[in-house]
C-alpha cells in the first residue's frame, strides 16, 4: 500500500539522511569468518573420484636435466599418473607478459624448487610423497643469486630502464655538499593465511570449470587455455573469496591452475592441487629486493640540487611482473618530493632464484625507501631535524608540482597533513624527550622518525585500467551483484555493495555479492594496483543507475500525476518516491516485471585521463595520489640489537572514505605488514639458491607482541579532486610505506651511540643481527683515531 509522505525538499537531503556510502559497516562476510562457515576453494566440497596433485621440484638452481627417473613414483600405491612437460597439449608457458616461464620445467631446471613433474594419486599425502621419490640426474651449470651477481653479469630479464630531469650530473658537480652511498633492501613473503590452491572439475564438450585462489581470474582462464590448447570460452575459474592474496596470486596461482587443469584434463576427472605450506614459499616468487647506489648534491639547508639512483631488483629466473614493478619503482622514487634534477635508473637482474612477482605496493615502496633513505642521511649530515629536511624538499602547489615523468600534482595535501600529524603526534617535544632520554642511557636507545607517502592510483600499463559489473533485481526485491574484482579480506565486495545499496535507495541486506566468475564478467583486470573499488564500484554503479533510471521512468508513468517526469524520483529508505508517494522499493520491482521492465544491467568503467609511454617513461599513469604520513617511536637494545615500536601515529588521506571502519583495518593492517618487512621478513638463499626461510619457523612475520604498544590510526579529511567513486580513496597499497617510519626511527636511535654524528649503515630489514651490525659500525666510525 502506497504511504503518504512529506514533500520531497532535496536529493542531496534525501541521499545523506538515507546514505549507505560513507559510512561504516562489518565486512559483509564477518560473520562467516568467525563462525567457521566462509567457503575458501579448500573448503568447496569435493566431486565423487576427485584426485589430488603433488608437484615433483629441482634441488638444483641451474642445471640441464639429464635424466628424470620416476619409476619409483609412479610405482608408489596410489599413485595414478606422473605428467610432465611432454604431457602438456597446449603451450608450456605461464608468463603474465614475457613468455618465458614455462609451467614445467623441460629440459633445464633454473631455481631450487622449480616444479618438473605432476604426480596425481588418490591422497594428498601420497602425492606429495611419492613427488619426494624421482630420481634426478642434473648436470650443473653456473647460478647467479643475487641482484649485484646480475648486475655483474648484466643479465636482465627486461632492458635497463632510465628516466631523466634537468641535468643530475651538472648540478650534482655545484652543490654546496655532496654525498654517496648504497644500501639494500629485502623483499618479502606474502605469507598469505590461505596457500596457493586450484581445483579443476573437467565439464562436457572440453569445458573445464576450475576454482582457484587467484587475484586474476581471467588470466588465469587464459593461461588454462592456452596450456590445453583450447578457446577461452572452454574455461571457466571461478574464486568466491581467497584467504590473502597481497599480490602473490596476481600471476603467480597461475601455474597452480594450470597443473590442475592439465592433470584434470589428461584423466578426466577432478583433481585438486595445494602446496603445503614449505612448497608454496618454495615455489612461489616474492617482493623483490633491491640494491642501490645514489648521488646527491644539496644545500646547507637541505635543500636537494640534483640526485642520481641506480636500483637493481633480483626478478629471478623469469620477468614475470617485474617489469611493471620497476616502472613503478622509478616512477616512486620521488615520493612526496620535488626534484628537479635527477636521474633514475632501473635494472630488473635475472637470477637463478623464485620468479618474483607482485606484493603490496608494487615496487612504489622499494621506489620511493631509497629517497627518505637519502633525505635522512643529509638531515644527520647536516644536523638537522629530518621533518625540517623533508619539508624543505616537498611538491609544493604550482611550479614545482610536476613528477619526472610529467605529472602534474594537482591534489596535494601534504603540507596540510604533515602539519596536522606533527600537531597531534606531539612530534616535536617527544624528540626532544628522546633526546634527553638517550643522553642518559647507554644501553636503551630511543628513536623518532615522521614520514610522508605520496602514491599514484592505477595500473601503469593503462588498458588493464577497466572493469564491468551486472547487477540482477529479482522480483522480491533483493539484489545480485557479479564484478571483475576478487575478494582477498579487503572488503571489496562489501564496499560495492554499499555502492549499489546507496543508488538504489535500498537498505544494505537487500544487496548480496555473488563469487567472481569469468563466464559473467568476461576480460577483467586483477584486483591489484590498489584499483578494486575504484574500478569495480564505478561499474557496479554504473548498471545500478541504469536500473534505478527504468524503475524511474516506470515509476513516473504508473503512479506520478500529470507533469512527473522521470527526473523527479527519488530513491532512498527502501522506497521509490514519486510525488507525495512513497511505493516500497519491492512492489516497484514486483509490477515492473509485470510490465516487461528489464531487471538486470550490466556496467562498465574505464578510468579518464590516462595515458603513458613505456619507452619514454613519460605521460600520465596516475588518476590520482593518495597520501599519508606517520610518526614512530622505536627502543633498541644496543647490546642485544632488539627492537620495539612504542608508539605509533599514522594519519592518512582515502578521500570520502566509503567505509571508514574498513579503510582504518587496512590502514592498520598496511602498517603492520610493511613494519614486518622492514624489520623481521628476512628472506635468506644459501649458497646453492635453496630458499631456507621456507616456513613459519624460519621466516619471522609480525606476531601481536610486535604490534605497537600504542598504536593510533585516523583518516586525513579530505575529498578526491578526481570523480572516482564517491569521491573516495584507493586504500590497499599507500599504507604500506607508512612504517617507513620505524626504520628511520631505529635509524635515530642507532645514531644516538655517536651522538648523531655518524649515519648509520642499516640495510632493511633491520633485523635484531642487522641492528647489532649498525650499532658497531656507528661506535667503530666514531672512535677515535
Amino acid at each position: 500500500m502506497n504511504q503518504q509522505v512529506e514533500p520531497f525538499i532535496e536529493d542531496a537531503q534525501q541521499r545523506e539522511a538515507f546514505a549507505q556510502v560513507h559510512v561504516s559497516r562489518p565486512h559483509e562476510s564477518a560473520h562467516l569468518h568467525v563462525s567457521g562457515r566462509a567457503t575458501y576453494t579448500d573448503d568447496i566440497p569435493v566431486v565423487a573420484g576427485t584426485l589430488h596433485a603433488a608437484l615433483g621440484l629441482s634441488s638444483k638452481a641451474h642445471a640441464r636435466l639429464v635424466s628424470l627417473g620416476l619409476d619409483k613414483v609412479h610405482a608408489t600405491p596410489g599413485v595414478v599418473a606422473v605428467l610432465t612437460a611432454s604431457d602438456i597439449p597446449g603451450t608450456n608457458d605461464c608468463g603474465p607478459i614475457v613468455h618465458d616461464d614455462p609451467v614445467l620445467a623441460d629440459g633445464l631446471v633454473q631455481y631450487v624448487g622449480q616444479p618438473m613433474f605432476i604426480v596425481v594419486a588418490t591422497s594428498h599425502e601420497t602425492a606429495r610423497r611419492a613427488a619426494r621419490r624421482a630420481e634426478v640426474v642434473y648436470e650443473e651449470l653456473p647460478a647467479v643469486l643475487t641482484a649485484q651477481q646480475a648486475r655483474a653479469a648484466e643479465q636482465y630479464v627486461i632492458p635497463p630502464l632510465k628516466l631523466a630531469r634537468g641535468d643530475a650530473a651538472a648540478r650534482l658537480a655545484r652543490a654546496p655538499h655532496r654525498a654517496a652511498g648504497e644500501m639494500t633492501l629485502g623483499g618479502q613473503e606474502q605469507f598469505y593465511l590461505e596457500g596457493q590452491i586450484a581445483y579443476a572439475v573437467p565439464k562436457d564438450d572440453d569445458g573445464m570449470h576450475v576454482w582457484c585462489s587467484t587475484q586474476h581470474p581471467s588470466e588465469m582462464q587464459h593461461l588454462v587455455a592456452h596450456v590445453l590448447g583450447v578457446a577461452s570460452h572452454n574455461v571457466l575459474v571461478e574464486c568466491r573469496r581467497m584467504g590473502g592474496g597481497f599480490g602473490g596470486k596476481e600471476s603467480q596461482s597461475g601455474l597452480f591452475a594450470c597443473c590442475a587443469a592439465l592433470a584434470a584434463w589428461k584423466l578426466l576427472c577432478p583433481v585438486k592441487l595445494r602446496p603445503d605450506r614449505d612448497d608454496d614459499m618454495t615455489i612461489t616468487g616474492k617482493r623483490h629486493d633491491f640494491h642501490y647506489t645514489y648521488e646527491v648534491g644539496y644545500g646547507d639547508d637541505g635543500a636537494i640540487d640534483g640526485v642520481a639512483v641506480d636500483m637493481t631488483s633480483r626478478c629471478g629466473f623469469s620477468a614475470d611482473l617485474s617489469g611493471p614493478v620497476m616502472t613503478r619503482a622509478v616512477c616512486h622514487f620521488d615520493n612526496a618530493y620535488w626534484l628537479k634534477d635527477v636521474s633514475i635508473a632501473g635494472h630488473c637482474g635475472k637470477t637463478n632464484t623464485q620468479s618474483n612477482t607482485a606484493f603490496r605496493g608494487f615496487g612504489g615502496p622499494q621506489g620511493a625507501f631509497a629517497i627518505e633513505y637519502i633525505i635522512d642521511d643529509i638531515a644527520r649530515t647536516l644536523g638537522l631535524d629530518p621533518l625540517d629536511v623533508r619539508r624543505r624538499n616537498l611538491y609544493g602547489k604550482t611550479d614545482d608540482n610536476v613528477t619526472p615523468y610529467g605529472q602534474a600534482i594537482d591534489d596535494n595535501v601534504l603540507h596540510e597533513l604533515i602539519a596536522e600529524l606533527e600537531t597531534t603526534s606531539g612530534y616535536r617535544a617527544r624528540r626532544a624527550a628522546i633526546r634527553a632520554f638517550n643522553a642518559n642511557n647507554d644501553v636503551l636507545k630511543k628513536g623518532i622518525a615522521l614520514t610522508p607517502v605520496k602514491f599514484g592510483i592505477a595500473f601503469n600499463v593503462t588498458h588493464f585500467n577497466q572493469a564491468g559489473a551486472l547487477v540482477h533485481i529479482y522480483t522480491d526485491g533483493s539484489v545480485l551483484v557479479n564484478h571483475g574484482g576478487t575478494e582477498m579480506g579487503q572488503g571489496l565486495n562489501t564496499k560495492v555493495a554499499q555502492v549499489v545499496a546507496h543508488e538504489l535507495g535500498i537498505d544494505f541486506a537487500r544487496v548480496r555479492v555473488s563469487a567472481t566468475d569469468t563466464s559473467k564478467v568476461a576480460n577483467t583486470s586483477a584486483t591489484a594496483a590498489s584499483t578494486g573499488s575504484d574500478l569495480n564500484g564505478k561499474a557496479a554503479q554504473d548498471a545500478a543507475r541504469q536500473l534505478r533510471e527504468r524503475l524511474a521512468a516506470f515509476a513516473a508513468s504508473t503512479w506520478g500525476d500529470d507533469g512527473v517526469s522521470a527526473s523527479d524520483v527519488r530513491f532512498a529508505h527502501d522506497s521509490v518516491i514519486v510525488g507525495g508517494n512513497a511505493v516500497p522499493f519491492g512492489e516497484v520491482v514486483a509490477k515492473a516485471y509485470l510490465a516487461r521492465v528489464q531487471l538486470w544491467s550490466d556496467g562498465f568503467y574505464a578510468t579518464p585521463k590516462l595515458h603513458w609511454n613505456q619507452a619514454a617513461l613519460q605521460g600520465r599513469p596516475f588518476h590520482y595520489y593518495s597520501y599519508g604520513a606517520a610518526v614512530s617511536e622505536v627502543v633498541i637494545d644496543t647490546l642485544t640489537g632488539e627492537m620495539r615500536v612504542l608508539r605509533a601515529d599514522a594519519l592518512h588521506d582515502v578521500g570520502a572514505s566509503l567505509n571508514p571502519a574498513l579503510d582504518v583495518g587496512q590502514v592498520e593492517g598496511a602498517f603492520v605488514q610493511g613494519m614486518g618487512w622492514l624489520t623481521t621478513e628476512e628472506l635468506w638463499w644459501n649458497k646453492d639458491g635453496r630458499l631456507m626461510t621456507h616456513a613459519p619457523s624460519t621466516y619471522k612475520i609480525p606476531t601481536v607482541n610486535d604490534m605497537p604498544a600504542d598504536f593510533r590510526v585516523r583518516l586525513y579529511e579530505n575529498r578526491n579532486a578526481e570523480d572516482s567513486i564517491h569521491r573516495s580513496k584507493a586504500v590497499g597499497e599507500p599504507p604500506l610505506l607508512l612504517p617507513f617510519s620505524v626504520f628511520f626511527a631505529i635509524r635515530d636511535a642507532v645514531a644516538s651511540v655517536a651522538d648523531y654524528r655518524v649515519n648509520p649503515p642499516l640495510n632493511g630489514p633491520a633485523t635484531a643481527e642487522e641492528i647489532l651490525r649498525s650499532v658497531r659500525a656507528v661506535r667503530a666510525a666514531a672512535a677515535p683515531g
